[in-house]
């Protein structure tokens, strides 16, 4: 999606169309055992090839799932301004951060409608973002990168 057409019909994120720009690929998720518990997110970024060209975790403390989530989101989408990536899709296992980036459910916590906000701030400054929910089995690398981060965490006390 090319930022006018989001702009004209009135939608951040409308039904995604091709983009002249070759777009990179990440695979996000974030967990928390306990809810809230130790959280830890994970990222794979691809290349528009589909190479790996990086991959992000980071333990979080003792937070909930959605807090996860979104830390992995802005992580990538920091990743993506840092290295100049100007197309971008991401793909989530979480069904809830997803409907709410689509604007399709409403932001009701203050600390995640923080995150919301900075990752549309984010989003905005590329030329291209879809993002798109899929099952936990076709992000398995993500998930295995969220729960390396939470066992690090573990590992930490």
């Amino acid at each position: 999606m090319s930022r006018s057409s989001s702009e004209s019909s009135g939608h951040l994120f409308p039904a995604p169309e091709k983009s002249a720009t070759p777009a990179y690929t990440a695979h996000i998720d974030g967990g928390a055992r306990g809810n809230p518990g130790p959280a830890g997110y994970g990222v794979v970024i691809q290349d528009p090839a589909g190479h790996k060209v990086a991959e992000l975790s980071e333990y979080l403390g003792h937070r909930t799932n959605n807090y996860a989530e979104y830390q992995g989101l802005l992580a990538v989408l920091k990743y993506a301004l840092a290295h100049n990536l100007a197309a971008l899709k991401v793909i989530s296992d979480s069904e809830l951060m997803v409907r709410q980036m689509k604007g399709i459910y409403k932001v009701k916590h203050p600390e995640l409608r923080k995150f919301h906000e900075e990752a549309h701030q984010m989003v905005r400054k590329l030329e291209h973002f879809e993002i798109r929910h899929a099952l936990r089995e076709h992000n398995r690398d993500a998930d295995r990168l969220a729960n390396e981060a939470m066992d690090r965490g573990r590992s930490q006390k």
